[in-house]
This record gives structure tokens, sequence and C-alpha cells, in this order.
């Protein structure tokens, strides 16, 4: 249930000579609140306050003032659209959730009616602004734009206006809200809000309009005004402040693109951000979270100022730099002389004394949670230094630099490797063309001959037909089995499987698996399978069909490298009290220990790419990874080597508590 018409544009239509201006948001805003404030000063009986705002979080910033205002009258009602847990309830006020595509959601309305006082603000958002804004937010998601929307309506004491715009937000409250029409009604009847007596009660209400002190209203208008002017020149010094900040970040940032060098590309920064700051000292040096010295690589000096580059820093048993490790954020000292954490430190105030250090700033240099090194300010004399967030925002920003470039040096001198990853990839790029070009073209050359043989011999004999028959009808599903597991495969790493987790028992699941086994065992003799599942095993959450898949596969897979004479085990039982581990034990060709964990790699055959007697493409144990990884699980390979059998692991989450009866296989 939504409204499309607009508040204002019914009240413009009902009162025609009413003429719309235009409003900024920061004007509304001090607006409302003096419209609120002067219903908190001043002696009004019970008044009837509607407020309408256009978002939930809107709401929340003017919550407690309502609060406050509940206190003096039961006929406050509050209207919004919904975001979080805004909903239709009565504690200290009514509050009344529209559809958010409601022609509400793009309005701001307060309307206050007493005896003998009557405000209204009605207003709605222009599209231009709705506009404009939501561009900007896309250029620059980091811009303020609130206090720049613009709105068009009305602000009045009018009473007659205030009448008429409370008629027309009561008659929306109750369409969201029909069990509040004896409550509304009362409203109505207090205040003669509707029908001709309206413009009556409104033109009586003139004769002692007066009797309300405004000052409230007034001040509060004043303090917004001395608000935003201080807001204003405060804009300007940040302003001022961002742009040296930039000018920095970008020197930084130009010596990182025109040097690999490290060496220099730290220098600069410790050079600058010295200067910039007038700092007495400026350090950069490597550090890693678990180190408990480090070599002072890089430093920046004003004069009178004792060096300490080359020198080695106790960080073993310096409580600044453990409270970085443990936070990952800077630590700046004021006043080292009156500072808890340095007095309770020998080794502190050792360096402190013979190094003059009075405020020190230590920022670390990080890169994706990684601590790489420590930038330290230091400021010496007789006098603290009051650190300001500018200066530590500035800090912040170059070590980021910094972290960026250490982070490019180390990716250069690992360049090598790099390469012979990409050299492995184009291995398994290649490998791949070969494994499909010879598991498509194998069945489509017999596919191709035996259709071949029974268009150019209609005279064959008939059990001979049959044999090319079946045959183009093996090699058929071989190629829809190949195409099938890699369309699997592919869905299976994209995330676009979607998952139907249930409670299931496991022995079911292997029934079903073992079913599809069977129906292989018509063309082919397969070795022996005992299942042994405890009745008293969990149920397992999982998805049903999927699970199943995993199951076919590996017992698929135990078959091929297992001899017909030779047998093939399926057990469970419960892993870390939080899992059901499931294994599949053959006694067939087993896996060299080195292998183990490519198995399940993309593609690979135990016997190489070409040269195989078992088929397929290398994808189903890829496949049952993906699968059980899915779901939180792991899947592992164990095997003492060659012809010595395998058993392959793979972990389930269990239903705790359930206790399924599950008879053994």
């Amino acid at each position: 249930m939504s409204i499309s018409t607009s508040v204002l544009s019914e009240l413009l239509q009902a009162l025609p000579n009413l003429r719309p201006q235009l409003y900024f948001k920061a004007s509304l805003t001090a607006l409302s609140h003096a419209m609120e404030d002067q219903v908190l000063a001043a002696n009004l009986e019970k008044p009837l306050v509607i407020a309408s705002f256009q978002r939930e979080r809107f709401y929340r910033q003017e919550a407690h003032r309502y609060q406050r205002l509940a206190q003096r009258s039961n006929q406050i009602y509050v209207l919004s659209a919904p975001e979080t847990d805004f909903v239709n309830s009565s504690e200290y006020y009514e509050k009344i959730a529209f559809e958010t595509d409601d022609a509400l959601s793009q309005e701001w309305h307060l309307v206050v009616i007493a005896q003998n006082y009557a405000t209204c603000l009605v207003c709605r958002e222009s599209q231009g602004s709705l506009a404009k804004n939501r561009r900007l937010r896309e250029l620059s998601p980091a811009l303020d734009t609130d206090t720049a929307r613009r709105f068009e309506g009305i602000w009045t004491a009018e009473r007659n206006v205030s009448l008429q715009a409370a008629a027309l937000l009561l008659t929306r409250i109750l369409i969201y809200r029909p069990e509040l029409a004896e409550k509304v009604e009362l409203a109505r009847q207090r205040f003669g809000i509707g029908g001709d007596q309206s413009l009556e009660m409104g033109e009586q209400a003139g004769a002692y309009a007066c009797d309300i002190d405004t000052d409230p209203f007034v001040q509060r208008l004043v303090t917004y005004l001395q608000a935003s002017q201080y807001k204003l020149h405060k804009a300007y010094r940040s302003i001022s402040a961002q742009a040296r900040k930039e000018r920095l970040v970008n020197s930084i940032s130009t010596a990182i693109r025109r040097s690999l060098n490290t060496q220099d590309i730290l220098q600069v920064a410790v050079q600058e951000l010295g200067q910039h700051l007038g700092a007495c000292r400026c350090l950069i040096y490597r550090a890693q979270a678990a180190d408990i010295q480090a070599t002072i690589e890089h430093e920046f000096l004003n004069l009178g100022v004792s060096s300490l580059l080359g020198q080695t820093w106790d960080l073993g048993h310096n409580p600044l730099f453990e409270e970085v490790v443990l936070q990952f954020e800077g630590v700046c000292v004021a006043d080292t002389l009156n500072d808890s954490r340095v007095s309770k430190s020998k080794g502190l105030c050792k360096l402190i004394q013979k190094y003059g250090i009075r405020s020190w700033l230590m920022e670390p240099i990080l890169f994706q949670g990684r601590l790489l090194g420590i930038l330290e300010l230091h400021y010496c004399g007789d006098t603290p230094h009051e650190w300001q967030i500018g200066e530590l925002d500035v800090a912040k920003a170059i070590a980021t630099q910094v972290g960026a470039a250490l982070i490019q040096a180390e990716a250069y001198a690992n360049l090598e490797e790099l390469n012979q990853q990409l050299e492995a990839l184009d291995r398994t790029r290649s490998n791949l063309i070969a494994i499909t070009g010879h598991e498509l073209r194998t069945p489509l050359s017999t596919i191709q001959v035996c259709l071949e043989s029974l268009a150019s011999e209609p005279d064959m004999p008939l059990e001979l037909q049959q044999v090319m028959l079946s045959t183009a009808l093996a090699d058929s599903e071989r190629m829809r089995k190949l195409v099938q597991d890699f369309l699997t495969l592919s869905n299976l790493e994209s995330g676009r499987v979607e998952w139907h987790i249930e409670s299931l028992a496991l022995q079911e699941c292997i029934d079903l698996a073992l079913s599809r086994i069977r129906t292989r065992s018509n063309l082919d003799e397969v070795p022996k399978i005992a299942v042994d599942i405890a009745s008293t095993l969990p149920l397992v959450k999982a998805d049903g069909d999927w699970l199943v898949e995993v199951i076919a596969k590996l017992l698929d897979n135990a078959c091929k490298f297992t001899p017909a004479q030779g047998t093939i085990s399926i057990q469970a039982e419960i892993y870390d009290q939080q899992m059901v581990e499931v294994t599949v034990t053959d006694t067939g060709r087993g896996i060299e220990p080195n292998r183990l964990e490519i198995v399940f790699d993309r593609f690979y055959q135990e016997e190489g790419a070409l040269r195989r007697t078992t088929g397929g493409t290398g994808l189903g144990l890829a496949i049952c990874r993906q699968i059980v990884n899915s779901w939180g699980g792991e899947i592992w390979a164990e095997s003492t080597g060659k012809n010595q059998g395998s058993i392959f692991h793979f972990t389930l989450p269990m239903i705790e508590g359930s206790q399924e009866k599950v008879g053994k296989g």
C-alpha cells in the first residue's frame, strides 16, 4: 500500500494563495529544531505534533527529542519509511511506517497545533537535487552532499494553513494505521481540524497568537547560524590542511612511481614528512610484529638534534611498539615525562633522556594487515608538542604510501618466482588442451566410425549392428559426462550453485551412490563394496544431491583403480565433536606420498594426460573438493605408495543432538 500523491501538492491545491519557497537541508534542520524547542519551552497544553521523516535514518537522529515531546502530549505522531527496525507502534508516541515508494519518502513535514499556537513546515525534495546529489555521490562517495540538498515548500505560522496540513497528514496516518481512528478523531475535534470550522478557528486563533513567547525559537535559529559560521571557518581550515597533505602525499607518490629503489623512496618520505610537520627527528625502519630489534635505515634531522641513523632500536622492551602491534594503530605520546607507559619502562626512560624526546609518534607501516615497518616522529626540547588530528592523518597517509612502496619493491624482487608461476599456468593450459583434445577426439572418432559403418554397410549382420550402436552410445555417454564435469566444476568455482542444505541420514545418501555404481556394474565388473555406518551416527547438514555426487565420485574413482578381486569400504564416525568424517578405502593402485595433495587439482591423472587406461578428465576429485569446502568441510587422501591402496577422507557438519537410527549396509 503506497500513495503517489504529494502532501505539498494537496496543500497547494487546497490553498492556492500559498507560494512555495526554496530551502536547503541545513535551513530545514534549523527550522525543525526551532519549532520543536518552541514546543518544549512554551506552556502549550497537550499540543498536536506530526512529524514526517523521509527515511528511518533521519528519524533516528531526532528520536530522543520526540521522547521529550511525548512527555508534553499524547498526540505525537511520527512517520518514516522503515530501513531497519522502524515499525508501527505506540510506545512513547505513535509511529507510522509508510511504504518506501510512497510520495512521503520525498517530503519533510512538521506540524504543531495548540489552542493558541500553530506552525507548520511542509516541503518536498526537488527532483533536480535528487539527481545532482546522486551523481555527486557516485563521483565522490566520501563527499558530504547532505546539507546541499534542496527542498521546495511552505513554512508558516498561519493557523488555517497548519490545520489544513494536519488534516492531510492525519488522513495519511489513518490509511496506514486505521486502529488510531478514535484517537485521531479526538485531535480533530479538539483543534477543529477538517471541515469548514478549520478556517473559522484559524481566524479566531489570530486574536491571541501573541501570547506565545517566541524567544526559544529565535534563540535556536541564532545558535544554529553561529554554529554554521564556525563550521564554515573550520571547513576552510580543513580544506587548506587537506591541500597541504595532498601535496605531500603526491610528492611521495611521484617518487614511488619514478623508482623501484626502496632506499630512495623511504629517504624521500622521511625528508618530506619531517619538513612538513616541523619535527625534530623523523625515522623509518623495517620491522615485523615478532621482531625485538630494528636498525634505523632512514632519518630526517633538524639542526642541533643527535642522529640515530644506523643504530639498533630496541623493540622487545618498548611498550609503545607492543601497543602498535596489538592494535595495528598509531600511538602518540604528547609528553613523555608525564606518560605512564613511558615511566614504567626503564628502557624508554633511558632513550628519552639520551635523545631528548619530549613528544613521540609511532605509526605502523601496514599492507593488508601485515606489519612491514615503523614510521616515528620525535619532538625534542622543553615544551611538549600538542598533536593535531591533521598531523596524525598525514603521518598515517605517508605510512600507507610507504607500505605500498615496500610491497611494490618486494613484488619486483619476487618477479622471477612470478614468472615461474606463469610458466606453470602455461603448462596447465597446455595440459588442459591436451586432455580435452584427447578425451573429446577419441569418443568422437569411435562414434564416427560406428555411424559410417552402419550407413555404408546396409547388409551388416544384426549382431554387429547392435555392437556398433552400443559402442556409439557408450562413447556418447562418455562425452556427456565429460561436458557435464566441465560445467559442474565451472559452476562450483564461480559460485553459481544454489545449495539446498538440509538434515540428512548419511546411510541413505550412500545407498543412492551405491545404486549408481551397481548400474555401472552391468557393463563392468567392480570390486566388492562394504559399508560400515553406525546406527547411532548423527544426521549431517548438507545438500542431498551434491552429497550423493561426492560419494559416487569417490566410489567411482576407487573402482577405476581397484582390481575386480579387490575390496572397497565406506565408514563414518564423529570427528572433532562438530563434524562427521566419511572414509572411502580401497585396495587398489595407491598414490605416491608426494602426490597426495595434487590429486585434487583440476585435470590431474596419476598416469599422465595421454597415456591412461582408466579414462576420465581428472575433474572428479576437484569437483569433490569444491563441494565439500563449500559446506565448511575438508577432504584429503592417504596412501603409502604404489599398489598399497588409498584412503579418501571428507568431513561434513553434523546436526548436534541428533541420533538418527541408520542401519548398517
